[in-house]
């Protein structure tokens, strides 16, 4: 009988136990579950910037936008404050305007050129874009972001010769 007694006492220490433990590990998963519920989530607003207000209004564009780290630029071309195409003929120098124009979009968001990481070029004479590319070294002198080039048959304006847009990542 003391035999059967304590073994009883055992098992029912046993199962408080294994009760107890299971217990422990079920609070502690929902207190897990409770904290990661109320983890709050901030919504960035984004904050878009226009270059020409009156030329990207009538086109129906905002020439940046900024949510959070991230902007995405839209393309440049080389035009004046009326949108009139300049360096009409002259790729190169149309590849400095647009640099230019981007530069200043960068500096409105705190960053340079060492900030973007995806540059996408659009040119209607890729022969020509490709002899005057090398003008990118003095942009990007610590490394280039990846990017694409393409040629197409044209661009918005037929004097537009080439298109470069940017996405940039501003480490805090």
């Amino acid at each position: 009988m003391y035999q059967l007694t304590k073994n009883l006492i055992v098992l029912t220490l046993s199962g408080v136990m294994v009760f107890t433990i299971a217990s422990c590990e079920q609070k502690a998963a929902e207190q897990t579950e409770t904290e990661e519920k109320e983890v709050v989530v901030e919504i960035e607003k984004p904050e878009y910037f226009s270059l020409r207000p009156e030329v990207e209004k009538a086109y129906g564009y905002s020439h940046a936008v900024r949510i959070g780290n991230n902007i995405k630029v839209s393309g440049a071309v080389s035009m004046d404050d009326q949108g009139n195409p300049t360096a009409v003929g002259d790729l190169e120098q149309q590849m400095k305007n647009c640099y230019a124009d981007l530069e200043k979009i960068l500096k409105h968001f705190g960053c340079t050129f060492d900030d973007v990481v995806v540059e996408n070029i659009f040119t209607t004479n890729m022969p020509l874009f490709l002899e005057k590319a090398g003008y990118r070294n003095e942009i990007y002198t610590n490394h280039f972001p990846t990017g694409s080039w393409v040629g197409v048959k044209e661009l918005a304006i037929p004097e537009f010769l080439v298109e470069i847009e940017l996405e940039v990542h501003k480490s805090e």
